[in-house]
């Protein structure tokens, strides 16, 4: 397949490797041209702007941070709607409100073209081994056209409707459960540290037992460890994912209370400076919390 990219993040350089490694015709695009060397030595093709990298394309995937960025390639001046083929579909990968990809979605069907919203389950390292899990939704033909490239980055695809801001959120419920299950965490880790104990038996007791499962055991890890410097997933990206969480859930009249708690603790977590840390420091914000660090 012919495929433009657009966003050359750390998620974004290893799902467009995985991409040019499976044999296809790639085209990318980043704000800041260094971030495309790489995959300009392994032979990708390097476009200067948005409507360049869409040229001539069966398909064109972004993976960009937020709702800002999204409007600018999709909407703005020489975006995506303005170039795309009808013969093409547009893909975003990132985790947007729920809102903007309705505007983006709604925007596209009136020019007629095809938009699929398909938001990916995994950290960088996920993206780069082609592990990514690949929730998608938009109509079944503009999936079934994004096959190809969704098998070379992902180990499974997961369809959610025809409305692409389905996928959306079912990506922002994920995360929201993961910083609740995180944010829980710090609190059972720091009420056993008030009792004396090692917070590696706590590990091992809730990950040999009814919580043995990746999420538990990788951040339980991290918090044990207090290994926060290498980030998977930011605090700030964190702070992002769980506000746009509650404002899907204030959309449609869901209250998500647990998520508010999770929103200070992160907020909080920036205000001593913690930002750019994976979001696993939430036990140290809670530690703090109880007078333990």
């Amino acid at each position: 397949m012919k495929i433009g990219f657009i966003g050359l993040g750390r998620m974004g350089q290893g799902m467009a490797s995985r991409i040019l490694g499976g044999g296809h015709d790639l085209s990318v695009y980043n704000r800041t041209a260094g971030k495309s060397a790489e995959l300009a030595k392994a032979g990708a093709k390097v476009a200067a702007t948005v409507a360049e990298v869409c040229t001539d394309r069966d398909l064109v995937i972004s993976m960009v941070a937020d709702d800002a960025a999204l409007d600018a390639i999709t909407l703005g001046a020489g975006g995506v709607r303005e170039v795309l083929s009808k013969d093409a579909v547009y893909v975003s990968m990132g985790t947007h409100s729920a809102g903007a990809i309705q505007a983006v979605s709604a925007a596209l069907k009136e020019k007629g073209q095809a938009f699929v919203a398909a938001p990916v389950l995994g950290r960088p390292d996920a993206a780069a081994a082609g592990q990514l899990v690949i929730v998608c939704a938009g109509p079944a033909d503009a999936i079934r056209k994004c096959a190809p490239a969704f098998s070379v980055m992902g180990r499974k695809t997961m369809e959610a409707a025809s409305a692409p801001e389905a996928a959306i959120a079912i990506k922002l419920a994920n995360n929201f459960v993961l910083g609740c299950a995180i944010q829980t965490m710090a609190e059972g880790f720091s009420l056993v540290r008030k009792y004396g104990v090692n917070p590696q038996v706590f590990y091992d007791v809730i990950t040999e037992g009814l919580f043995a499962a990746p999420a538990y055991k990788v951040y339980g890890k991290l918090i044990v460890d207090a290994s926060y410097d290498k980030p998977g997933f930011t605090v700030k990206l964190g702070l992002k994912d769980i506000k746009l969480a509650l404002a899907a859930g204030e959309l449609v009249g869901v209250p998500l209370p647990s998520g508010s708690v999770v929103r200070d603790r992160l907020v909080g977590a920036i205000g001593h400076g913690d930002g750019d840390k994976d979001w696993a420091v939430l036990g140290k914000e809670q530690a703090r919390a109880c007078g333990l660090d």
